[in-house]
């Protein structure tokens, strides 16, 4: 984890100068190694929160774009299943994912095709639900 190292050190530059003030100090050497101990114990917990605050926030993130991915994918594909369908256009039918929930909006030229869509949509791997808001186009 090279996100601790600053952590790290700034721990031990505490320790240091802690430890040198303590030295200083007139009185028995055992004070001042008691000392020394209890600094560098809170220290130590101190650098364990921070180390799990950082740990979870890291864990946060990594979900969050591990969502963003899936969805990405998920639309990618269904573009692609659109795309692949020869009674589809593609420029019409716009498609957005997310957490697996894919709209589709645009318009079409049939119900066939929308439901169609609505089809190819749902048959991706990962979709949830398919939100249709496709529309007929009206007849010239």
């Amino acid at each position: 984890m090279n996100s601790l190292k600053p952590y790290k050190l700034i721990v031990a530059s505490l320790l240091l100068a802690i430890g040198l003030a303590a030295c200083d100090k007139p009185g028995p050497a055992e004070t001042a190694g008691k000392q020394i101990d209890q600094t560098a114990d809170a220290a130590g917990q101190k650098l364990g929160e921070v180390a799990d605050k950082v740990g979870e926030k890291m864990g946060e993130q990594s979900q969050k774009a591990g969502v963003a991915i899936d969805d990405a994918t998920i639309t990618a594909k269904v573009k692609a299943a659109i795309f692949a369908e020869p009674g589809l256009k593609t420029l019409q039918i716009s498609v957005d994912t997310v957490k697996g929930v894919v709209s589709l909006s645009g318009s079409v030229d049939s119900q066939q095709n929308s439901d169609m869509a609505k089809g190819l949509a749902a048959a991706v791997a990962g979709v949830k639900e398919v939100d249709n808001r496709l529309v007929l186009k009206p007849t010239q």
